[in-house]
């Protein structure tokens, strides 16, 4: 499995780490159990209570090796290091579109912690990796699937 370095918040990093130990404690108890119920029904050839858990014990332990590899290359971005001069990860940039001067707020983060319904966008994002660099009071323009738009940096912080 190709790996490249995995940029994190603390909060990120947390997130990771607590859902690993779910998956190999709780999860993996849980599996178990319902692998050892299915058994005792007898015949497994035709037995979709086992078929279910032995599926699910492998996507389990799929996403097991995937926490791991993402941890071992990850890079925490320590938040107190931020820069707020400039867009950059860890920071919350405003922002407005120059048209309909509508204004929205996204925290950069690396893309393991992007969810853009909680405004949290990846830096290698169309919007996300246009901002990085760019300062208070820049305007950028954005290349997005309907064309390009143009935002003002209104306000960088942590």
């Amino acid at each position: 499995m190709n790996v490249k370095e995995v940029l994190l918040t603390y909060e990120g990093l947390k997130r990771l780490e607590e859902e690993l130990d779910y998956l190999k404690g709780d999860k993996r108890k849980e599996i178990a159990e319902r692998i050892k119920t299915a058994l005792s029904f007898g015949d497994i050839s035709e037995n979709s209570e086992y078929d279910d858990a032995k599926n699910e014990q492998a996507q389990s332990e799929v996403r097991i090796m995937e926490l791991e590899a993402k941890l071992k290359h990850a890079t925490v971005i320590d938040e107190d290091d931020v820069d707020t001069h400039v867009v950059s990860i860890g920071t919350h940039v405003r922002i407005r579109e120059t048209k309909s001067k509508e204004e929205m707020e996204y925290h950069i983060v690396g893309s393991t912690e992007a969810d853009p319904a909680a405004f949290k966008i990846s830096n290698e994002s169309p919007v996300g990796s246009t901002l990085l660099g760019h300062k208070t009071g820049e305007t950028v323009e954005i290349e997005v699937p309907g064309g390009k738009i143009k935002y003002k940096i209104l306000e960088i912080h942590k």
